[in-house]
Formats: structure tokens, sequence, C-alpha cells
């Protein structure tokens, strides 16, 4: 099971995790060796998700697989993975308490639609939250551990529920060269804080794919394209971008890092003539450094939101020409507005 961010930060996961290669890549390159070695990864099956109790906001976007598993010689049973796609920018310490009502609506739901007897026992689940927010996590995992300590006679009677965390920034970059999976190359493209990091990355990825066989090498080549097309995007790099990326192949990958830059300083200098243009109408004398302010305003705006702008709107309005010109290209890097005024 799995989490993350709000609208504009939303890379695609819900796609990735729609398809049974990507994740088997997640649960072998990410969670406990021991449990991944139980999964007969060619039994995943995708069932309805999104068990959301009014309770809770819909934030969040679920994908449920079920998968056998060989538990010993002789015993197999169907285990569920919820994986739990959140979008935001903290840390929801009530997670525990949110998976503990998930799961029991979606128990509800097994009980209510797949025919499963009140007598029969419970079909057991592996949840997992991935998250790719800022800053790192740091709710409990457990939700016994959200409980007031109390005298041990009364602790068998305590809900517990647990969790299996994923967070993506919390792996160094050389943990995640470590892991030869297409997920581990999409956790680098997310943690990349410069062009150098990003084109590696890529670059990483189009290896990762070459290494693939037969039909599994196609449908990961075709997701992890498609993602990379929306990351790129929400970075602002979406200058022919679709026109320009078929595939992660290793010749399309190389033009791609080599055009990178040239997009960046494409996008940067449409911006500020159109800034310089719009302080000309509006009787502005200060020219080149009115048009880099507002092409600050526009990339964060399609970055960040009118939210993200406002937060930052009078740094802004007092920044220096080359102030402004750090701001204009750390947007590419940034994950929040407060990183471009670090």
């Amino acid at each position: 099971m799995t989490e993350v961010k709000a609208n504009h930060h939303d890379t695609g996961y819900k796609e990735i995790f729609s398809y049974p290669e990507m994740v088997q890549q997640l649960i072998e390159g990410f969670a406990p060796k021991e449990i991944a070695k139980l999964f007969d990864f060619s039994t995943l099956k995708q069932h309805s998700g999104h068990y959301v109790t009014p309770m809770f906001d819909s934030k969040a976007e679920d994908v449920v697989w079920s998968v056998q598993a060989q538990l010993d010689e002789e015993q197999k049973v169907e285990i569920y993975l919820y994986i739990l796609l959140e979008f935001q920018s903290k840390v929801d310490h009530t997670m525990p308490l949110r998976f503990m009502h998930y799961i029991a609506n979606f128990y509800s739901h097994l009980y209510k639609n797949q025919n499963l007897k009140p007598t029969e026992p419970l079909p057991p689940v592996f949840p997992i939250v991935l998250y790719n927010g800022n800053p790192r996590w740091t709710a409990k995992t457990d939700m016994a551990d959200m409980i007031h300590p109390v005298p041990d006679i009364l602790k068998p009677y305590q809900p517990h529920l647990n969790y299996y965390l994923v967070d993506e920034g919390r792996y160094t970059e050389a943990q995640l060269e470590q892991i030869e999976t297409p997920m581990s190359a999409v956790f680098s493209l997310e943690n990349a804080t410069d062009d150098q990091k990003m084109a590696r990355a890529i670059l990483r990825a189009s290896k990762i794919i070459q290494l693939q066989q037969g039909e599994r090498r196609e449908t990961i080549n075709k997701v992890l394209t498609r993602w990379l097309k929306r990351h790129l995007q929400r970075l602002g790099l979406g200058i022919n971008i679709e026109s320009s990326i078929d595939s992660l192949t290793a010749e399309e990958t190389s033009m791609l890092v080599e055009n990178m830059e040239n997009w960046k300083e494409r996008l940067i200098q449409q911006s500020i003539q159109k800034g310089i243009q719009k302080g000309k109408q509006e009787g502005k004398l200060e020219g080149k450094l009115e048009g880099k302010r507002e092409s600050a305003r526009s990339l964060i705006l399609v970055k960040f939101g009118e939210k993200g702008l406002a937060q930052c709107e009078a740094q802004l309005s007092q920044a220096s020409e080359e102030r402004l010109d750090q701001i204009n290209r750390a947007i590419f890097s940034a994950q929040t507005v407060e990183e471009l005024f670090n």
C-alpha cells in the first residue's frame, strides 16, 4: 500500500501501478526480501480500490492487487497488496488510523461483493506507504504507537495495524543505483536536485529497460516513457516533449539529455521576452529586469500554482537581476517554494 502529494505534484503513479510488471518491481526492489520471496508474481490480479471513509478526505488513490503466496511447503494463500497513492507535501500523522479505516472498509467490500462468508478467515494484507514528499516521513507506522501507554493487562485489547514505509527521499543515490529496477530510476528522477543527477537517472532508466526481456521490456518502456514525459512537463520542460520522446531507448535518452538544457534555456528566454513585452504594455521601464521577474512569476505559477506564487510574491518584487536568474534556473529542480529562496 502506498502514499504521496497534491494534485500538481501527481506523478502518474496510479498508472504505473496499474501494470503487474511495475507492482512486481516495487515489491522486489523495495519490500523486505523475505516477503518478496513468498509471492508468485505470475498470479498478480488487480481489484477495485479506493475504499475511502467519510472520516477522511478523498485525497488518496488506491491500487489493490492480490497475489498467491507460498507460506510453507504445503500452504498457499491469497494476499492483498493494498497500494495507497497519496500526494501531499507534508507528513500525515493520522496514517495508521487511516489505514485501519481503509482496510476495514476493504474487508467489508470483500464480504459484500465477493461472497466471502463471515465464518471464513479474512485474506492477509500487505500495507505499503510510498511517500515522495518533503520533509522525511516521521509519522508512526503502527496504530498501537498512536495510543496512550496502558498497563500490560490492557495491551491485548488495543488496536494494532502496521504498514510498511517506502520513503523515496530517504534513499541515497548510491543505494538506488544498487537496485536494478525501473522503480529505482523513477525514485532517482524524483529525487534529482540538479541537471546532472536527472540526466544520470534518465540514462540509468534506459539501461535498466534494456535488461528486461520480451513483452516485459516493451511494457516497462511504454509505462516509464509516459511517466517521464509527465514528470518533465511538471518540471517545466514541456517544449516538444510529446514529439521528441517515443521510448527510452539508448539513442533517444542520449538525445533527450543533450537537449534538456537547451529546452530549459529556451523556456526561460521565452518567459523573459513575454515579461519584457508585458512591462512595456504597462509602461514599466525596468526592461530586462522586469522580464526576468515575470519569467520567475510565470514558472512558479506553472509549477506551484497561485498559492505558491502568492507565497513568494513579496520576495520576487524585491529580487535583484542576479537573484532572479538563480530563481529561474532553480525552479526546475526545486520541490517546494521555500527551496527557491534558501
